[in-house]
């Protein structure tokens, strides 16, 4: 039975066709040459260290390649990786299409897609509903096609979209439990809060970011984006509705220390990071335990703090019926 890249086990040998979504040229304590690495398949990503190499390794094993990758899986330092033994560029005529090699959202893009359009109907305030029209309109092909992410959460294609559907999921469920909550304004938020990342990063293919990206980010970049649709739909720069929205993506980091211009000052914007953050935590955390075992931990998940978590061994009688996304 063929094995995906992340259905290895520690200690495990493999020789399988994979795509380099990352590669490095580093230098070691000593100063010798390396590739630092990152291989993808459909079923996830892993690290691995091409040592003793030089520029024209790094040429040739750039990311976006598709290489026959032989090694063997081991742990260091509570992660997972390759210890390499051989690469080789795979040529075009051997048959593969890159879009194999790149996992995508577990549920189809049209449904989200429709979703999507029916939270956009709720959106009753007029200048934040034109707004999310216009920007949908413009970005459409990119953000249902984009991830998330470069390499954290939702770095799948079709990611960037599954995350927002699924805040606005939650953001629902909240505001029906809390009517003091401005719907619209949070239905708003969620929609554009990552928009920027149509900028930030290069797309779902050896996902890198973009000068823009490094330089400003998507916060900053989204924040743009809704000021120059304003411009264009001749909405009031200084419109209280306007200043909200803009509010809404610009604090939705929700502290400085996590690249937040500003800390929420509404509620609205309080709930959005929170959701955001959830959303986030439970992707990381279901990922990892995926590709774990019934009664084992998961590796450390760095954007939990490094911790491990556990996953029951009741999942194993109850794998049947219960599907980890």
């Amino acid at each position: 039975m063929y094995k995906r890249l992340l259905d290895y086990n520690d200690g495990e040998e493999l020789e399988a066709v994979v795509l380099i979504k990352n590669s490095q040229l580093r230098h070691t304590k000593k100063g010798k040459l390396y590739l630092a690495m990152t291989f993808g398949d459909a079923s996830g990503e892993i690290h691995g260290n091409f040592w003793d190499a030089n520029n024209q390794d790094a040429a040739t094993f750039s990311a976006g390649t598709i290489v026959e990758l032989d090694g063997q899986r081991e742990e260091y330092q509570g992660q997972p990786q390759i210890k390499i033994y051989g690469l080789r560029v795979v040529g075009p005529e051997e048959g593969y299409d890159l879009k194999q090699f790149i996992k995508s959202a577990p549920e189809k893009i049209s449904d989200l897609k429709e979703e999507i359009n029916q939270y956009v109907f709720e959106i009753l305030n007029p200048t934040w509903n034109r707004l999310v029209r216009f920007l949908l309109k413009k970005w459409d092909q990119r953000f249902f096609d984009y991830p998330a992410g470069k390499s954290n959460h939702h770095a799948v294609r079709g990611g960037l979209v599954y995350h927002t559907v699924s805040m606005l999921r939650d953001a629902k469920g909240l505001a029906n439990n809390y009517p003091q909550v401005d719907r619209s304004l949070l239905y708003a938020g969620c929609i554009l809060h990552d928009m920027g990342k149509v900028l930030e990063l290069t797309g779902p293919a050896a996902t890198q970011y973009t000068t823009e990206g490094n330089l400003i980010g998507h916060l900053v970049l989204i924040d743009e984006q809704i000021m120059l649709a304003a411009q264009e739909l001749k909405i009031d720069a200084e419109s209280e509705d306007l200043l909200l929205l803009r509010h809404m993506v610009l604090a939705h980091h929700g502290k400085f220390e996590y690249g937040s211009p500003k800390l929420p000052a509404l509620l609205e914007a309080e709930l959005l990071h929170r959701i955001d953050d959830l959303d986030a935590s439970i992707y990381a955390i279901t990922n990892a335990l995926q590709h774990t075992r019934p009664g084992d931990f998961t590796d450390n998940i760095m954007s939990q703090g490094g911790r491990k978590f556990y996953r029951p061994k009741v999942d194993e009688a109850l794998s049947s019926s219960r599907k980890l996304e």
